[in-house]
């Protein structure tokens, strides 16, 4: 692969570059949005997505976003790709999220140990127009307010929360060095003191809500911190004629030993292929995790029902033993697909889209997991990126947020984008554009209220498809 050509502007070339954008797409270029004349059937669009999934697990996905409009939106990342095509774009670039909804932020452990909130799941990312991740995020908090019964005003307040951060946050990117950015984390210190300032800024109920969100926010530490393999072997795994296995939990786990006849291979077949796989994994690695890896032996293999939008696609746990039985470590090994934005964005420079979606990881989180790495599937059509399955991960329960709490959620998942896109893109010339004024803040609420109300129709839309038939859905799994 060619290294391109890198040009190194001035800061003033740089916030000119911001200033420039602005006046070609000005920041209230974002109100008003309205779908696209010829829009596509936002059912077929799944249907689409649905050929390539596991047949049986599509009636689950349908389940899962059958809850709410909320889980829908979750699940509905190629229809936003579809409308996001149409939206205006100020020309400044950076690694996407892709999938920047906020139930995609939470917590885990750094390789140090320490636990950082940031960005977690990059199924679709790809380098795109910034304003992509950040009209996916503010949707998802109007959207996930109302879900929650807000007001109309307590709504509108979240989202300007989330939006207020990211461009407060970018402005103070583009006064930092460039190290400094690429140093810049949000960690369990830093998240429990800014709710400890909070806290401090409340009275009377409003504290007393406050206080709550703080002894919420460390029992959710606390949990997050017990997410570890021996966890998930105490929950995942079962003694057996002298080792461990995993156990079966239909649909949601099935061990690879139930699985011969759905991929018409023989006991030995599939124990030779996946030591293939885990072969071909390890040399993605680098050669210090490569060593540590290669002191832990497979064990078992289990397909694993995960999250709203991944269900249907491959995914499962591989149980590995170290020194002895009681040194277990479990990994995830999830299938990546092409992202939903490159039907219209420019493709990606990874052929193998496993490693698209660890080396968009690596590029936009403060730490990555150690063993990120990818392989190409037992079928040559086949593309999987693996990881941790618990290190210390945890994530928020939106749909219990109450106002003042989702506020501050929005706060720090503005942050952690900005950051994000401050280390893959320009701050300084995205800070530039953004400018200091709110006009960003309230047009893309404004087109967040309009795109909330489209995805209420879509859900509409497909809610009547499954009362149809025309989709099968489980519910509940």
């Amino acid at each position: 692969m060619t290294a391109p050509t890198v040009a190194h502007l001035s800061v003033e070339d740089r916030k000119a570059r911001g200033t420039s954008a602005r006046e070609r797409t000005p920041l209230t270029s974002h109100r008003g949005w309205a779908p696209a004349g010829g829009r596509p059937d936002p059912v077929a669009l799944l249907e689409a997505q649905n050929v390539t999934r596991e047949r049986d697990l599509v009636p689950v996905r349908h389940g899962r976003m059958l809850a709410s409009p909320f889980t829908f939106y979750r699940g509905a990342a190629k229809i936003m790709a579809e409308d996001l095509r149409h939206t205006p774009r100020a020309g400044l670039a950076v690694q996407l999220c892709g999938d920047a909804h906020l139930s995609n932020f939470g917590v885990f452990a750094s390789p140090e140990r320490r636990l950082l909130f940031d960005l977690n799941d990059f199924d679709e990312t790809l380098p795109g127009p910034f304003e992509y991740d950040v009209l996916r995020m503010s949707a998802s908090f109007t959207i996930a307010a109302r879900n929650n019964g807000f007001s109309a005003t307590d709504v509108r307040d979240a989202t300007l929360a989330a939006l207020r951060s990211y461009r407060e946050a970018m402005g103070r990117f583009a006064t930092m060095g460039t190290m400094d950015i690429w140093y810049a984390r949000l960690s369990e210190e830093e998240l429990t003191a800014a709710i400890q300032l909070a806290i401090g800024a409340q009275k009377g109920k409003q504290r007393k809500a406050a206080e709550a969100i703080g002894k919420n926010a460390q029992r959710n530490v606390a949990k997050a911190r017990g997410r570890d393999s021996l966890q998930a072997h105490s929950k995942l795994a079962e003694y057996v004629d002298g080792q461990y296995r995993i156990v079966s939990q239909p649909p949601i786990v099935i061990p690879a030993r139930e699985l011969l006849d759905h991929f018409g291979m023989s006991p030995d077949e599939t124990r030779a292929a996946l030591h293939a796989q885990l072969r071909s994994y390890r040399a993605t690695l680098q050669d210090d995790r490569r060593h540590l890896l290669e002191q832990f032996q497979l064990v078992d293999v289990a397909r694993k029902v995960v999250g709203v939008g991944s269900v249907g696609t491959r995914s499962f746990i591989a149980l590995l033993q170290g020194r002895d039985e009681q040194d277990p470590l479990f990994l995830q090994v999830k299938e990546a697909t092409a992202s939903v934005l490159e039907d219209h964005l420019p493709k990606s420079r990874y052929r193998q889209p496993g490693e698209r979606v660890v080396q968009g990881q690596r590029m936009m989180q403060a730490a990555s997991d150690i063993y990120l790495g990818w392989t190409t599937g037992v079928q040559d059509d086949r593309y999987l990126y693996w990881r941790q399955l618990r290190d210390m991960k945890g994530s928020a329960v939106i749909e219990t947020m109450q106002p003042l709490a989702m506020s501050f959620y929005a706060r720090a998942c503005g942050w952690t984008l900005a950051r994000a896109h401050a280390r893959s893109g320009d701050p300084i010339a995205i800070a530039a554009y953004l400018g200091t004024s709110d006009k960003f803040d309230k047009a893309v609420t404004d087109f967040s209220k309009r795109y909330a109300d489209q995805n209420d129709r879509d859900y509409a839309r497909f809610a009547e498809a499954v009362r149809s038939g025309r989709l099968r859905a489980i519910e509940g799994v």
